[in-house]
């Protein structure tokens, strides 16, 4: 198993790409920290972290459901300690926790750009701020940004997704960033971005149930591309911003 006795924190993992990464991570041999918002799922959005939990208890794996809102220093310095005190280390941080609301730049409000900020951008920020001091200590530790096309500092179509756009660029840049940062520290820092869009709970949800025909790939494929990610150190591969697809094309050069 490639991940025997790593432990994993997955945000926003009630559903999704980040319960598709942590299943991915337990089927591997990993511990896996389920960190979310939902408790309780619902009709219109299914999952949660205790259901997640639940699923990988029921094959065999084992998690601990965290709730937490990355937004709030406090929730995320308790989420951390709760890592700690359970597994006693922290190998690998993926910040798949996310938010977006659909409209224009003239149109956005505040108080969906600071959810939007706050969720993307402080929150990566906040949980990777937390890892920190026992990645350092032990001079280990693997910290993946779950990016999007948006961000993609060539592309220039934006639409009504210009400010979720910004804040993935600036998960890009912060995975750029600390790569240099903290490659002293063994510490692999790398962005992934999904090749086409996703066909999530999440996005079903906002298309109603109506989701155009083959549209998107599964979350699957971004579970394999974070499978790899896992493995990598800064000798290998770190300060990297790419797809998935993308991503088996490097492993295979490399």
């Amino acid at each position: 198993m490639k991940l025997q006795g790593k432990v994993a924190i997955v945000t926003g993992a009630s559903r999704g790409i980040g319960k598709a990464v942590a299943k991915r991570y337990v089927e591997e041999g990993a511990k896996v920290v389920i960190v979310g918002r939902s408790e309780v799922e619902t009709e219109r959005l299914p999952g949660s972290i205790h259901k997640t939990v639940e699923e990988i208890e029921a094959e065999g794996g084992e998690a601990l459901a965290v709730r937490c809102d990355v937004r709030f220093e406090d929730q995320v310095e308790a989420m951390v300690q709760r890592t700690l005190d359970a597994y006693g280390v922290i190998d690998i941080l993926v910040n798949n926790a996310a938010a977006s609301v659909m409209t224009t730049f003239r149109e956005i409000s505040v108080k969906h750009f600071d959810l939007i900020m706050d969720v993307n951008v402080k929150g990566y920020f906040l949980c990777i701020r937390g890892v920190l001091p026992t990645m350092i200590e032990r001079k280990s530790g693997v910290i993946i940004n779950i990016s999007s096309g948006g961000g993609d500092m060539t592309a220039k179509a934006a639409g009504r997704n210009l400010i979720y756009g910004i804040s993935k660029a600036s998960e890009n840049k912060m995975a750029l960033g600390l790569s240099e940062e903290l490659r002293e520290f063994n510490i692999s820092v790398n962005a992934l971005m999904p090749s086409r869009a996703v066909l999530t709970e999440g996005a079903v949800a906002y298309f109603k149930g109506n989701v155009p025909p083959n549209w998107g790939v599964g979350p699957e494929d971004m579970a394999e591309a974070c499978l790899q990610l896992a493995l990598q150190t800064p000798d290998t591969l770190t300060g990297w911003v790419g797809t998935d697809t993308a991503l088996q094309e490097v492993i295979r050069t490399s």
